[in-house]
């Protein structure tokens, strides 16, 4: 088949991500029964990385061994991208080496050059703008939680970054709405949004936005590359913090989420992260469950 990348959530079809999320169910069921499932066996992933990452690295790297393949690391620090090689030499080698790319890096530009260079898909596992895995694997949890998630509504409590961009994309193609609160001066970039985005409502309150959601879900006040901006917005976002106040607007079996890590106290109260309506850790698993189907998809296509 066509080489086909995931950079953004929108590069997928309804179609294709109900297929991925189908097989993400089976992954997953298999992996609870510890059945092997070799569908990538003798592949190669070839991760690059630009920004730090626990469940990002750990995640696809336990991800390809467990489908039969084998994962290589590389840091930019630790290769000739570090010394100023450009992008596209890079991808025309790394992508004769390998089966399948995944890269972790600052701009969106950087991976969308990547990948118009690439002779394999090319994930993205990270950008300053978008943050498709992880938005694919907080919408297969709460499908396994709350089942379908088309009509209903997500409130986005923080600044307009990576996760609420992907939010966005992904509310039009699964058909669910946004509310979405972010301080004074952290809005929305327009020409992050398509312009035939409706699905989505800005309030200026917090609280009003969590006004009988379905999900509650924030991100760290301080992304990385961000880091200078710490107290401008610590000051900032005070009153954003995701509390059992702002749970109690939403309905009564709301979910909570959270891409981690998470600082207790600023972004999310200790007792909504640590309590009954949280899935964070459901949330951080998914992303090994989710990500195997995504990568079986990218090399084989659809599978019988």
């Amino acid at each position: 088949m066509a080489i086909k990348h995931f950079l953004q959530f929108s590069d997928f079809t309804l179609d294709e991500f109900e297929y991925v999320i189908e097989r993400a169910h089976i992954i997953k069921r298999k992996f609870k029964k510890y059945e092997p499932h070799h569908t990538l066996l003798d592949r190669t992933l070839v991760m690059v990385f630009e920004k730090n990452s626990t469940r990002t690295r750990l995640s696809f790297e336990a991800g390809m061994h467990q489908l039969g393949g084998a994962a290589i690391y590389l840091n930019t620090r630790d290769s000739q991208l570090g010394r100023g090689e450009p992008v596209e030499d890079a991808a025309q080698v790394i992508s004769r080496m390998c089966d399948i790319i995944m890269i972790r890096t600052f701009g969106q530009e950087i991976i969308d050059r990547f990948a118009a260079n690439s002779r394999v898909p090319v994930i993205n596992g990270l950008t300053n703008e978008h943050h498709p895995c992880q938005v694919l694997a907080d919408i297969f949890t709460f499908i396994e939680h709350r089942g379908s998630i088309a009509g209903k509504t997500v409130a986005w409590i923080g600044d307009a970054n990576n996760m609420l961009y992907s939010w966005l994309q992904a509310a039009q193609v699964f058909g669910f709405h946004v509310n979405l609160s972010t301080p004074k001066g952290y809005d929305i970039d327009p020409a992050l949004v398509s312009p035939s985005n409706t699905r989505y409502t800005v309030f200026a309150n917090p609280a009003d936005a969590c006004e009988g959601a379905d999900l509650v879900t924030t991100d760290v006040w301080t992304s990385m590359g961000y880091e200078e901006e710490n107290a401008a917005r610590l000051q900032a976002f005070d009153g954003w913090i995701v509390d059992s106040g702002k749970m109690q607007r939403a309905k009564p079996n709301a979910l909570f989420m959270h891409c981690l890590p998470a600082h207790r106290g600023e972004e999310v109260a200790a007792e909504v992260i640590d309590g009954p309506q949280s899935v964070v850790w459901d949330e951080a698993e998914n992303r090994l469950h989710v990500q195997k189907a995504l990568m079986e998809y990218l090399v084989l296509g659809k599978v019988a």
